[in-house]
């Protein structure tokens, strides 16, 4: 059995003696940028394959897209935790809406958030919003596993109670003073919504697809290995388990893995891109 080792949350100090004040930057801060990072390499290898290339695409709109992507993730992650998540509480304090370094992101409303900036970018730029989605859904896995990274960092979003006989079982000291063991889920959502969705994604989309089903297979690969990670993850403590012993969690990813399967099928139906002769798949 292991203990969680209780890292500081803060990767660096840097003072500043002129304003007699410090600069912190924080493990989750950083894992941010890295997932920024690796969203920007990984597009740029994306718009070179020719069937991107040659719809126009180029590493600038990368970074265009990065811009509206940061936008969507960071507003919808807050509005999805506010709406999703403690709906009674902030319609009660609707000022502490706006105070995002208490913490409070959901994944599920980052989504929509993004989804909705990728179709804003569609829309300006004229361009298909499948394709657009098609086009980055490879390159976020690995943010989300950064982002698990920051949570496993930080001790936070722990896992259900394990058999103290399991050898990566792991007690998180501010998960309460009972010590008991429990699943890193940070570490298996780590592993599969994110190392594992990149790796399959990124093979699956190595070759031209019809229209939506990229983006398909990502809805429903990020759902079902979410929606099975959260048998290992703790419910908030404030929401529980609800229909069908299910967690919140659980349940707003059922309409994912529903809609992934649904856009995928209707994209199997799409003509696929050509590729022009002399370039390579």
């Amino acid at each position: 059995m292991l203990t969680h080792p209780q890292f500081d949350p803060i990767a660096l100090d840097i003072p500043i003696p002129l304003l007699d004040k410090h600069l912190q930057i924080h493990w989750y801060g950083l894992t941010y940028l890295v997932a920024f990072g690796l969203f920007l390499f990984l597009a740029r290898l994306r718009v070179k394959k020719p069937w991107f290339a040659q719809a126009g695409w180029t590493a600038r709109d990368v970074e265009d897209l990065l811009f509206f992507g940061v936008v969507g993730v960071v507003l919808g992650g807050r509005l999805g935790y506010v709406l999703f998540y403690k709906p009674a509480y902030y319609a009660s304090h609707p000022l502490e809406v706006f105070a995002v370094w208490k913490g409070g992101m959901s994944f599920h409303g980052g989504l929509l958030g993004v989804v909705a900036a990728m179709a804003v970018f569609a829309w300006l730029r004229q361009r298909h919003f499948w394709q657009v989605t098609d086009l980055i859904a490879p390159c976020v896995p690995t943010g989300l596993a950064s982002g698990r990274m920051g949570n496993f960092i930080n001790g936070e979003l722990w896992g259900r109670a394990a058999d103290p006989s399991l050898p990566w079982a792991m007690v998180f000291p501010q998960a309460g003073p009972e010590m008991m063991p429990r699943h890193p889920s940070q570490i298996y959502q780590f592993l599969m919504e994110g190392l594992l969705l990149f790796v399959l994604l990124w093979i699956y989309g190595r070759k031209p697809r019809g229209l939506g089903q990229v983006s398909g297979a990502f809805l429903f690969g990020y759902g079902v290995f979410r929606f099975i990670a959260e048998y290992f993850r703790e419910p908030d403590n404030f929401l529980g388990l609800l229909a069908l012993n299910m967690s919140m969690g659980q349940w707003l990813c059922v309409p994912m893995i529903l809609a992934g399967a649904a856009i995928w099928a209707w994209g199997s139906r799409q003509p696929v891109p050509t590729v022009a002769a002399g370039g390579r798949a």
